[in-house]
């Protein structure tokens, strides 16, 4: 009896030894790190000075007297609404044109992941900026194919601006059509087969099996997406700078400038903390209404 309550204690405690680095790391960048912006939040902090007790005057202000949070919060909902869905669009287009038999097939796959390798980089971001100029490609091949040239900068007009991001968001669409990807081999061949006998043309064989057995990935694609979205920031500051008139002012941008520019960092923090909330609410939302749609095969539905 007492080898066997050694041997648990020694399983034990490997099994923490294990696990050890995790918990430093989650602690070290994670748990402290959250509560440091919950308490700044509360505070008037410039990173020089200490920080000075504000109780929730941060929030107040942002709430009732800061037009910029609600500009910058407008931009991140049309960028999420927009991009998410056409980006989740494109990877599973492509990720069903790629689960196919073909000699160069894992070449192709490569090539098509490389633009979210390199699309969230400092330089892809000035390329795009370039691209979408009043001199750039995008006029010059505008013009040789309709034979006038555009007399405009696709990122320097505020109707056009957030337009030219969300095309670079669609173009980094890599890393869910490799999940898609893994979804669709997943799906056995013989429910498409049994199909075909029965009479399912192409598009019902899409909505009857491909989509109801793939929702789960599609779920944690959408939930992935979507906090990755709130997070925009590279694009917005290298393409537009968040201009032109605020229209590409991401809300993680805004964070930027009153942390880092401003030295506002507990107005920052406060931002930020919001920012979390609305995230949060957001995936518990999808989690909560992902009954309804969500297939999973272990519930016999």
């Amino acid at each position: 009896m007492s080898k066997t309550v050694a041997r648990s204690d020694f399983e034990n405690k490997a099994g923490y030894l294990f696990i050890l680095p995790w918990i430093i790391g989650f602690l070290a960048f994670t748990l402290v790190p959250l509560l440091c912006l919950i308490y700044f939040s509360f505070t008037r902090y410039d990173l020089l000075s200490s920080p000075k007790w504000l109780g929730l005057d941060n929030y107040i202000e942002i709430l009732t007297h800061d037009p910029k949070f609600i500009q910058s919060l407008k931009v991140t909902f049309i960028y999420v609404l927009i991009a998410i869905p056409a980006r989740l669009i494109v990877a599973l287009a492509i990720a069903m044109l790629l689960n196919t038999k073909h000699r160069f097939i894992g070449v192709y796959r490569t090539v098509f992941y490389i633009p979210s390798i390199i699309g969230g980089s400092v330089a892809v971001a000035v390329m795009w900026r370039l691209l979408f100029s009043r001199e750039g490609a995008v006029n010059s091949l505008i013009g040789y194919l309709f034979g006038k040239t555009p007399d405009i900068s696709w990122v320097g007009d505020p109707s056009t601006a957030l337009g030219s991001i969300i095309l670079l968001s669609m173009w980094q669409f890599g890393s869910p059509m490799v999940i898609f990807l893994a979804g669709l081999k997943n799906i056995p061949a013989s429910y498409y087969e049994a199909a075909v006998v029965d009479g399912a043309n192409g598009w019902q064989r899409f909505l009857r099996i491909t989509l109801p057995l793939l929702s789960p990935v599609l779920f944690f694609n959408l939930i992935m997406q979507i906090i990755g979205g709130f997070m925009t920031f590279t694009q917005g500051l290298i393409i537009t700078g968040g201009g032109p008139l605020d229209k590409t002012l991401f809300y993680q941008l805004y964070v930027y400038r009153r942390g880092f520019e401003l030295f506002e960092m507990g107005y920052a923090s406060a931002l930020s903390c919001i920012l979390l909330v609305i995230v949060a609410i957001l995936t518990a939302i999808v989690f909560k209404t992902s009954n309804s749609w969500v297939h999973y095969e272990s519930k016999g539905e």
